[in-house]
């Protein structure tokens, strides 16, 4: 993929970016935090996000290249989140990004002396939740229900159904649910 972005990233990239960058810093960003999130969809459709009808973006996040955006239902982006995807990034149903996270699809390959960009996607998969103030870096699945802790640092794939924590994010313990009503909770 890095071999097509380095032509991608012309011109019409950037411009591409600007754009988006323009009409959600002046018609989305003032928009108070829990207000108008099918408008907020609108736009991030408009330039190319696939998202689903009961998708939440709130106004606060950052949001690199929104056609790289694909988000299912009840699925969660919170505020001040920075969404550096370069890369696809797919959070699915249920799954949450807190306040503060950072999710980057893209970095420099650090043994070419050009120091090429690089890039891998990024996944949450269902009921997943990075916390607030983590990083999860390129390439990452986070695993069905797993949870990466708050700062935490993720640079490899989170299994199913685990917590993690630090930096670099090491296995905490295993996540247990339990059906309470329709309601899942941890234990």
């Amino acid at each position: 993929m890095a071999q097509e972005l380095i032509s991608e990233l012309s011109f019409k990239h950037k411009l591409e970016r600007m754009i988006f960058g323009i009409v959600w810093a002046i018609f989305v960003r003032p928009i108070p935090r829990d207000m108008l999130s099918g408008y907020k969809r609108f736009v991030l459709r408009l330039f190319g996000a696939k998202l689903s009808d009961s998708a939440h973006v709130y106004s606060s996040a950052k949001i690199y290249m929104p056609r790289n955006l694909v988000m299912e239902g009840l699925s969660n982006i919170g505020p001040d989140t920075t969404i550096y995807n370069v890369d696809v990034i797919t959070i699915k149903d249920r799954a949450t990004i807190s306040q503060g996270a950072h999710l980057c699809t893209a970095s420099h390959d650090i043994s070419d002396w050009g120091e090429k960009l690089i890039t891998a996607p990024i996944t949450v998969e269902p009921y997943g939740w990075v916390a607030a103030d983590a990083f999860v870096g390129m390439g990452v699945t986070i695993g069905e229900g797993a949870v990466v802790g708050a700062r935490a640092a993720v640079f490899k794939d989170v299994e199913p159904w685990t917590v993690v924590g630090g930096n670099p994010a090491k296995v905490i313990k295993k996540r247990v649910m339990r059906e309470k009503g329709n309601r899942l909770l941890t234990q």
